[in-house]
């Protein structure tokens, strides 16, 4: 959130039906988020190395799976970058395997969800990672 409240979020997806229902999801939560959307990893180390992305409250939701530069190897530029490395990122992916998980914690991620199937354990899901930005937000 920003000074206006507002959760900046990095949604970095490929596919688009999941880029609107993250949106639905987070406007049902009732969080004010500003959300910006990588379609890969690439584009995702660009808008955060170039300053495109807010720099207050930030929030990386990342898929695992995708073209050009997979989430795994995103976090791994991410960590090895000192201006970046503190980010918290949370993977939200159809991989539900383990070594991707491994991986992914092992890169310091705050979690990891294998994306709901429906539309209405994809809201909750949503409503459990604002609950956790509202928390982090006490002081």
């Amino acid at each position: 959130m920003d000074g206006d409240g507002t959760l900046n979020l990095l949604l970095v997806e490929d596919d688009e039906v999941d880029v609107i229902t993250v949106r639905r999801a987070f406007a049902a939560a009732k969080l004010p988020t500003q959300v910006t959307v990588a379609r890969n990893g690439l584009e995702a180390l660009e808008l955060l190395r170039s300053g495109a992305f807010p720099p207050g409250r930030r929030l990386v939701l990342l898929d695992i799976n995708m073209p050009k530069m997979t989430g795994i190897e995103l976090l791994r530029e991410v960590r090895a970058d000192p201006a970046l490395s503190a980010l918290t990122v949370i993977v939200m992916t159809t991989s539900n395997d383990d070594r991707d998980r491994v991986e992914a914690f092992r890169l310091n991620v705050a979690g990891y969800i294998v994306k709901p199937v429906t539309y209405q354990a994809f809201e909750k899901a949503m409503a459990m990672i604002s609950a956790y930005w509202r928390l982090m937000e006490l002081p």
